[in-house]
């Protein structure tokens, strides 16, 4: 697997925060060679161990995903430039950044009571920590909305994690390299940033 071993995280719990932080993955599958790519909210259940979403019925990817189809998700955490001008020791200029690659199978969830639950966990997700709105069973909208989506969980098979922070530079070019970082990221995100180190 490349990167290269010291860039390689196998802490499944960080590769998890990866997922919760920053749930927009990207969707990537095949079919006769040719790839599909997709970006949409991935939500990880901590009940199933599984990854959880729906897609638009009218997206040509949806061909691609059958019962037991092979997907790979790619999950993007916080990323920047980092210029040599930060190190103490002579370096070349490069990019950090975390990312989570999770490989697994598709099963579809066509049952349109089950498709709503996966919705409204969805939201209720997405709104934390302040829960500003709730997405309600009975929601007349959603009635609509669920005859358009293909929800689906994958079961995952393989987890890569990609953290890229420098861990082949001294122990101040490291720290360095993680203000940059922090100072790069969104607001909020330093907390999460400090705990994948």
């Amino acid at each position: 697997m490349y990167p290269p071993p010291h860039h390689q995280e196998t802490d499944i719990q960080k590769m998890i925060a990866v997922i919760k932080q920053f749930p927009l993955g990207m969707l990537v599958s095949a079919k006769y060679e040719k790839p599909f790519v997709t970006h949409i909210p991935i939500i990880y259940n901590d009940t199933t161990g599984k990854l959880v979403a729906h897609i638009d019925k009218f997206n040509p990817q949806i061909a691609t995903l059958k019962d037991g189809a092979e997907v790979t998700v790619v999950f993007k955490g916080p990323d920047c430039y980092i210029s040599p001008s930060i190190y103490t020791t002579t370096q070349l200029s490069t990019w950090n950044y975390i990312i989570v690659h999770v490989t697994g199978t598709i099963t579809l969830i066509n049952d349109p009571n089950k498709a709503k639950e996966t919705m409204i966990a969805m939201t209720n997700f997405l709104e934390q920590p302040e829960q500003a709105y709730r997405l309600e069973k009975e929601n007349p909208r959603m009635e609509a909305a669920v005859k358009y989506i293909q929800a689906f969980d994958i079961e995952i098979t393989n987890w890569e994690g990609k953290f890229k922070l420098s861990q082949d530079k001294n122990a101040q070019d490291q720290e360095n390299a993680k203000q940059q970082l922090i100072k790069e990221s969104r607001d909020g995100d330093a907390g999460f940033i400090l705990d994948m180190y």
